[in-house]
């Protein structure tokens, strides 16, 4: 057993094997000050409460685990049926000396099982005792993998639950609800199960637009407007709510997300800039981590009934335009009172990238697994908002309206910020040079960017010293990862569990929130911490 650093708040512990990684998964259950476990194929991540356990204490106790060898549980069996169609099926059997015949055919043959959950809600990891199947990722990823795609990658088999981005070989697809957050449970590849594939030849019906198809109702994305009422006419106006009237891009709606969930493929998620959320709440009474309205760009909301609202985060221009015509400039983390009809224009911002707009009573979206946030990656939560959404305020607000926020220094284009950084748990997979370079050289942040993550350039690419695939394991909120072009990612609130390119290190948590609001330009520069 190896216990790594994977940042200041999260182990990563490297077993033997995928079985030893899965007995000590089991065996660390309820461990104290432990927030969350994420197996993986030969790995499990730890995130832990520094406040409850430290690293120290915590890798002690892990070290001193002597796992059952009793047989694993399981979980039932479960069927998927699959068109072997895939467009990487011919490459993938070649990479693996066969025909695509008997690739498929073994694949039906084989007895395969659940390892572990991760990437995205309702994605499995199934793995079977057939040696055949241990198929190298591709070297480009695509950036959308059809929803239902069957795919290979290392000695695992894996479904899309919805279209994303991803890097293994297609060599099929299937109907089958892969997620449903109306089951129980509501992956359908849960940790554990037993599966079985069967072969389907007729011609699956597909989308207009080919293959992009999406999951059903219960996968997608839950729309949070407001409903009309049962003559079709708009809700009263006397019901607090707030009117989308124009967005430079979506709105989406943030809390502070649903982390407890890593065993189903679920990210915790949330606001990107966690205390820009806060702030906000605080300003109009609310809980601190009431629903709240995150923005990239400009903005125009109109206001629906009576109230309170609040703009923290990314700093711009910011007037509200009031139901009679007058024009009043509202002061940025201030609370203002609102009316029916006043509307509020949000600016480009000058620095920073993310707005939060909090309302009292906070946004009252409909919640998926106990969070009202917005997974842009797994489609969890409310849709996202464009013109003419309407969205529901709430009425719990349980303190009174505080004095504005203390300003924040948010970076423009083209300035430079620095972050701190721990190193690991893969800084022993780059080289020498990779490492100073890491550190030494400036980084820009390229409009190749989202909740997902930050895709950042630099001048020198950073060089591994280990070729070869890294089994999937899991991945913290501020993760670098390294792909094979070596301009490394880093990651936000939304993305995967796991993956399997190496994470060279990590934010610290207090770098977070300054990293949701990067807008693209910004130059990075990374900066060793000192646990």
């Amino acid at each position: 057993m190896r216990i790594l650093t994977a940042s200041d708040r999260a182990l990563l512990v490297e077993a033997s094997d995928l079985d030893e990684a899965m007995r000590l998964n089991l065996a660390w259950d309820g461990l104290p000050g432990v927030v969350e476990r994420i197996p993986g194929a030969r790995t499990v991540l730890m995130r832990f409460d520094p406040l409850r356990v430290s690293a120290a204490d915590l890798a002690a106790v892990l070290s001193a685990t002597e796992v059952d060898t009793a047989s694993l549980p399981g979980a039932g069996a479960v069927t998927v049926p699959v068109h072997y169609d895939g467009e990487d099926l011919d490459e993938a059997a070649s990479l693996l000396g066969v025909s695509a015949e008997e690739l498929v055919n073994r694949h039906l043959a084989a007895d395969w099982r659940v390892a572990f959950s991760g990437f995205a809600p309702g994605f499995g990891y199934v793995v079977s005792s057939d040696p055949l199947f241990d198929v190298p990722r591709r070297s480009s990823p695509r950036t959308r993998v059809p929803a239902g795609s069957v795919a290979l990658a290392g000695q695992f088999t894996g479904v899309y639950p919805r279209a994303s981005p991803g890097g293994w070989q297609l060599i099929g697809r299937t109907d089958a609800v892969m997620w449903d957050i109306d089951r129980d449970p509501p992956a359908l590849l849960s940790p554990g199960a037993a599966v079985r594939f069967t072969h389907v030849r007729a011609q699956a019906r597909v989308s207009e637009n080919g293959d992009d198809r999406e999951p059903s109702r219960p996968v997608a994305a839950r729309h949070a407007a407001a409903e009309t009422d049962a003559s079709g006419s708009p809700p009263s106006t006397a019901v607090p709510a707030v009117e989308i009237v124009r967005a430079s891009l979506p709105l989406l709606v943030q809390d502070a997300g649903r982390p407890g969930y890593a065993a189903l493929g679920v990210s915790a998620s949330g606001a990107a800039d966690r205390r820009a959320m806060r702030d906000a709440n605080r300003a109009v009474g609310n809980a601190t981590t009431a629903a709240v309205l995150e923005s990239v760009g400009g903005a125009v909301l109109r206001f629906r009934g009576a109230g309170v609202a609040a703009v923290t985060g990314a700093i711009g221009a910011l007037t509200l335009v009031e139901a009679g015509g007058a024009v009043r400039a509202v002061v940025h983390g201030a609370p203002f009172a609102t009316v029916d009809g006043d509307e509020l224009t949000l600016g480009q911002p000058d620095r920073g990238l993310r707005s939060v707009i909090a309302v009292r009573g906070g946004i009252d979206a409909e919640p998926a697994l106990g969070s009202r946030s917005a997974d842009t990656l797994a489609g969890l939560g409310p849709g996202a908002l464009a013109a003419g959404a309407v969205v529901p305020v709430g009425g719990a607000a349980p303190h009174p309206v505080e004095p504005e926020a203390v300003p924040r220094d948010l970076p423009a284009s083209g300035e430079l910020v620095e972050l701190e950084i721990t190193l690991g748990p893969r800084d022993d997979w780059f080289t020498a040079a990779a490492l100073d370079t890491l550190t030494g050289q400036e980084w820009t942040v390229t409009p190749r960017s989202d909740r997902v993550g930050i895709r950042l350039q630099g001048d020198e690419p950073l060089e591994r010293s280990v070729g070869g695939e890294l089994p999937s394991e899991g991945a913290v909120t501020g993760a670098l990862q390294v792909p094979p072009d070596g301009q490394p990612v880093l990651f936000l609130a939304d993305h995967p569990l796991t993956g399997g390119y190496p994470i060279i290190g990590a934010l610290t948590d207090r770098g977070l929130d300054l990293a949701g609001q990067l807008p693209p330009g910004v130059r990075l520069r990374f900066r060793i911490a000192a646990l």
